[in-house]
């Protein structure tokens, strides 16, 4: 859509291959940091948010720069703006990428978005997302089982990893962990209400909550009036190259999340072989084994959260082997190196059925 943490990440990598990538984004975002090698395409989109009203120009643009460009493989996502607009120039062979949200939340909004989802994929080549519930979503909506590859993006496991403290006794207080965006589907407010719940007979546990979002006034007056503002840290938005730290300083990390694909924040954390308290949403489940390497609570429970917590504090000599586990799985099936090789397979595979 624009330009996100995501996208630097991919191209950063598809930029270290023999192939030539061209860049098109449908938002405004900044570009600062994009790979040398990638070719940012000027076209009608990436000036404004999107529009409906502006979709026959986008295709038409995009159209140009198909006939300029001649590619091989067309990778577009999500799947009802940008893969609307690539379905239309009705090129192919088309490889669309689900983003989550697309085919977990998107899609549910009306008639209107069920039928462009149905549509898109019914006119794709090829199809990958993060997570085996997209991919079984994207089926459901009409999308060849047999033409679809799930790929866990996975996080750089040598940036995201413990360090040398980790296996060291634990001693209080309890360092919670949480780093999703302050918006309705991450469930943030879900977590301040049960952190109250603890916080109040638990004096030494503490919550370092990074990041902000539209809730960000609903979320500080749980605190407030729950009288536990002081144990709650607010360390704002936190570059990537240092959130090791703060994953490594904690002792538990939570992710209250209503919708997801495979998160990678919860790769991240699994990386740095912090215990995972998750909500039980599907793509959670694909990662976290309750008492194996996190623990699962209800969606949206927050008397069950605020127990699970309690069960984390009260059992904190099994929190490294628990966290040591979630390194174990993230070393499986969390490495972007060894993961992306899966986005390759897909183009190779997509060009084949052209």
């Amino acid at each position: 859509m624009g330009y996100s943490p995501h996208d630097h990440r991919f191209l950063s990598t598809l930029a270290q291959t023999e192939h030539k990538v061209y860049f098109v984004q449908l938002q405004k975002a900044d570009n600062a940091n994009l790979p040398a090698e990638i070719e940012l395409m000027d076209w009608a989109g990436g000036k404004r948010e999107f529009r409906w009203v502006d979709v026959p120009n986008y295709v038409s643009s995009l159209k140009y720069l198909i006939a300029k460009i001649q590619p091989d493989i067309l990778h577009a996502g999500p799947i009802q703006t940008i893969g609307l607009i690539a379905v239309l120039t009705k090129f192919r062979p088309l490889l669309m990428m689900s983003w989550g949200f697309d085919l977990m939340e998107d899609v549910h909004r009306n008639i209107w978005w069920k039928k462009i989802t149905q549509y898109v994929l019914s006119k794709s080549t090829f199809f990958t997302s993060d997570a085996q519930i997209t991919r079984n979503n994207a089926v459901q909506y009409g999308m060849n089982p047999e033409k679809t590859i799930v790929f866990p993006w996975g996080v750089d496991l040598d940036h995201f990893k413990p360090t040398a403290t980790v296996g060291a006794q634990h001693v209080a207080p309890l360092q919670l962990f949480c780093n999703r965006s302050w918006e309705p589907r991450y469930g943030v407010d879900v977590l301040a209400k049960a952190f109250v719940l603890v916080a109040k007979s638990k004096p030494n546990i503490y919550l370092n909550l990074l990041g902000g979002g539209s809730q960000g006034d609903v979320i500080r007056r749980i605190f407030e009036d729950g009288g536990v503002i002081d144990q709650v840290q607010f360390p704002g938005y936190i570059p990537q190259k240092d959130l090791p730290h703060y994953y490594n300083e904690a002792d538990v990390y939570i992710s209250p999340s209503h919708v997801d694909g495979s998160s990678v924040s919860l790769m991240e954390a699994m990386g740095c072989a912090l215990p995972c308290l998750v909500s039980d949403i599907p793509a959670n489940k694909e990662w976290v084994l309750e008492e194996m390497n996190g623990w699962l609570f209800a969606d949206g429970d927050v008397n069950m959260l605020a127990e699970k917590i309690l069960h984390a504090m009260e059992n904190r000599d099994t929190l490294n082997e628990v966290g040591a586990n979630a390194r174990q799985v993230a070393e499986a099936r969390a490495d972007w190196q060894k993961n992306f090789q899966k986005l390759l397979s897909a183009y190779e595979l997509t060009a084949q059925l052209n």
